[in-house]
C-alpha cells in the first residue's frame, strides 16, 4: 500500500457531506430567521422606521442644532 492513497470508503465520504450539508441548512434556517425579523421591523412601526417623536414648528428647528 506504500506509495497509494488510502482507501475511503463510500460511507465516510457520504457521512462527511451530509455533516456538511447539515451545518449549510442550519446556517442558511439562520439567515431567514434573521431576515424574517429585519423585514418584522422595517414594516411595522419599529425603530427603524420612525425618527422618534417628531416636533412641528420652532421646536423642531431649535433641536436639529
Amino acid at each position: 500500500l506504500s506509495g497509494r492513497e488510502p482507501d475511503y470508503s463510500p460511507r465516510n465520504r457520504f457521512e462527511e457531506m451530509e455533516e456538511e450539508d447539515k451545518a449549510l441548512k442550519k446556517k442558511q434556517k439562520e439567515e431567514q430567521k434573521k431576515l424574517e425579523e429585519l423585514k418584522a421591523r422595517a414594516s411595522g412601526k419599529g425603530p427603524l422606521a420612525t425618527a422618534g417623536i417628531k416636533k412641528s414648528g420652532k421646536n423642531w428647528l431649535c433641536l436639529r442644532q
